[in-house]
Parts: C-alpha cells; sequence; structure tokens
C-alpha cells in the first residue's frame, strides 16, 4: 500500500525544522515509531534536501514541495521540488573565446559538493534530479528498510 503526503512550505531556514518535524508525524501516523532506523534517515534526507533548496534554490520563488512516499516494501521516496529548471543556466561569455564559437558548459549540480552530497550519497539507496522543464526539478532520495 502506498502512503503520500505533499506539502508546501515557504524558502525559508524555518521550513527545514518544519519539514523534518511534518515528515516525522506522518511517519509516526503511517506506523513508522520515532527511532526505527527508516524514520530517521527519512526525516535525514527531507532535512537535508529542504535545507539544499533553502540555501541555493532560485531566490524568486517563494516556496518549495516536499513529498514522502511510503512504498509497498516500506522503503520511503522522499522527494523536493523547486522552480528552477536544470536549463535555467546560461553561460557566461568568455572574453578570449572567438565570438560565435560553441561554449562548454556543465549543468548544474542539484546538490553542491560537501556535506548534503556526502550525507545524501551514505543515507541512500539512490537520489538523482528529475527534471520538470518548465516548472523547475525534483531532486528525490530513497530510504530502504535494510539500509
Amino acid at each position: 500500500m502506498l502512503r503520500r503526503k505533499a506539502f508546501r512550505l515557504p524558502r525559508h531556514p524555518a521550513s527545514v525544522g518544519e519539514a523534518r518535524h511534518r515528515t516525522g508525524g506522518h511517519l509516526a501516523s503511517w506506523g513508522h515509531p520515532p527511532r526505527s532506523a527508516i524514520r530517521e534517515e527519512t526525516v535525514l534526507l527531507v532535512s537535508e534536501l529542504a535545507a539544499d533548496t533553502v540555501l541555493h534554490g532560485p531566490r524568486d520563488e517563494p516556496d518549495f514541495e516536499v513529498a514522502v512516499t511510503v512504498l509497498a516494501h516500506g522503503s520511503c521516496l522522499v522527494e523536493v521540488s523547486d522552480g528552477i529548471p536544470d536549463e535555467a543556466v546560461l553561460p557566461t561569455p568568455d572574453p578570449d573565446q572567438t565570438p560565435g564559437a560553441p561554449t562548454p558548459t556543465t549543468p548544474p549540480d542539484p546538490l553542491p559538493p560537501g556535506h548534503a552530497r556526502t550525507l545524501v550519497t551514505a543515507v541512500s539507496e539512490a537520489w538523482g534530479v528529475r527534471d520538470r522543464g518548465r516548472y523547475g526539478k525534483t531532486v528525490w532520495a530513497l530510504a530502504t528498510v535494510n539500509a
């Protein structure tokens, strides 16, 4: 049986704690006790992905969405969505480059190098980014029962 809860929060540092609180409450109401590994890992992933969105998300987006889905086998899918599409980053012209020549670019990384990426990689079974076109992107992570 799938259980999913999605909610929007203002893009503000205090929202990270609110995301943790709501996620923990939803998981508790779905039968995951407070100190269960899956609940702690899911809340941690929500916290890291929400913090990343608040810190590095688009400044003109007033809010972001958090969704938590408990899958039939007990794993939890965490999704945090903002309104910045990956294609929104344009290359900066290089004054030393020949006009009209292609400019190599690297798409923006959904999780900047450092603590957040290391933690999400270590805690989750898998994670990635889903491009939503003009509606932005969703960064997702999967916490598994046996993780």
